[in-house]
Parts: structure tokens; C-alpha cells; sequence
């Protein structure tokens, strides 16, 4: 099977997981953002894996598929070496410290643990992440301008720390992220001239 269609079909999967989910501030259905994190990955590298688990990215941490179930769907369209690798690196992509598995700590201290777990990643699973980013970190300062800031320093943080992806690619989501830095405080002068 060719690498596009492989792809189209886990494109579909990911979409009939995500269902009814919508992206939070453009009322979208959520899979454009995994299809736009995986068109930036393969700017940047051909491993359908790579690709594939962009696709699957957040299926693990926001629907009710189980690792087993989507490794047993890859196993069908894909080798299963890849499979594996694949469902490897969704993994290494799914948050961990939740505030449903982690109430009694702050957000801080989650995303503070969460960055420790991140830097641990392997270099593909970072690389994805560069890509997670650039496509969040857009939509927040355009929508949600008090938010922003937080989000903005958590995603630097994983940036500064988390060295083992695509170099090319860390670099352009570094760069995007200090222009959307100068972006926030455009839309934040422009706001209070009101």
C-alpha cells in the first residue's frame, strides 16, 4: 500500500475517534489540527510512522481508543513493525500528568512534570511535538489573548529543553513562537488604545 493512502486511512481513523470533538476556538472538526501537525512533519522527514502518529497524535490522551486497539487498526494498513513504532510514539505524545490523574497539583506543577517527561522523548516524538506547536501556539494568540501568555512560556520551555528533534524544525517553531510572542503584544497594545 502506497504511503498516501496508508495515511488517508489513518487520517479517517483518527477523525472517526475524535468524533463530535471540535477544535476549541474555531468550532472545526478536530482533525484539521492533526492533519496540519502532520503536513508540517513531513516538511521535515518521509517516515510514515512519523506522519502517521502526527495523524494519531492526541487520540490516546482525548478519546476512548486504547494503545491495543489502535495498534490492532495500524496492523492492518501498515507493517507491523511500523505499527508498533507508530503507537510507540502516540505514547510518547500523550500527556501523562493530567489534572484528571494529578487533582491535588497545579497546572504549573503538571506542565512542569510533563516538560521533565518530554525531554526523555525520543527524536521523533519531539519533532512531532515542534509541530503540535506550531499549529496550537497560532490559533491561541489569535483567539484567546489572556491565555497566551502561559501558554506561549509553556511552550518555550518544552522548546529550549526538549533538543533531540528535527534541528530544522525546532529552529522555525522557536522563530514562530517569538514572532507570536510580538504578535500577543501587538494585539494586547491594540486592545488597550480601544
Amino acid at each position: 500500500m502506497q504511503a498516501n493512502t496508508i495515511l488517508e486511512q489513518v487520517r479517517r481513523y483518527a477523525d472517526e475517534a475524535h468524533r463530535d470533538q471540535l477544535r476549541k476556538y474555531t468550532k472545526e472538526p478536530y482533525i484539521v489540527h492533526p492533519e496540519r501537525v502532520m503536513k508540517i512533519c513531513l516538511e521535515y522527514t518521509e517516515q510514515l510512522p512519523v506522519a502517521a502518529a502526527a495523524l494519531l497524535h492526541d487520540v490516546l490522551e482525548d478519546t476512548e481508543v486504547g494503545p491495543q486497539e489502535m495498534k490492532g487498526f495500524l496492523k492492518t494498513v501498515m507493517h507491523a513493525e511500523e505499527a508498533s513504532y507508530t503507537v510507540k510514539l502516540v505514547i510518547e505524545l500523550t500527556d501523562v500528568y493530567t489534572k484528571e490523574a494529578y487533582p491535588q497539583w497545579n497546572r504549573d506543577t503538571r506542565k512542569q512534570k510533563e516538560l521533565e517527561r518530554i525531554q526523555k522523548t525520543s527524536p521523533n516524538a519531539q519533532t512531532i511535538k515542534y509541530a503540535d506547536i506550531l499549529d496550537n501556539c497560532k490559533e491561541i494568540v489569535a483567539y484567546d489573548i489572556s491565555f497566551a501568555p502561559k501558554y506561549l512560556q509553556e511552550c518555550g520551555s518544552i522548546l529550549r529543553t526538549a533538543m533531540r528533534g528535527n534541528k530544522e524544525l525546532r529552529k522555525f517553531a522557536m522563530e514562530s513562537l517569538a514572532q507570536e510572542k510580538d504578535n500577543l503584544q501587538k494585539r494586547k497594545s491594540r486592545k488597550s488604545n480601544l
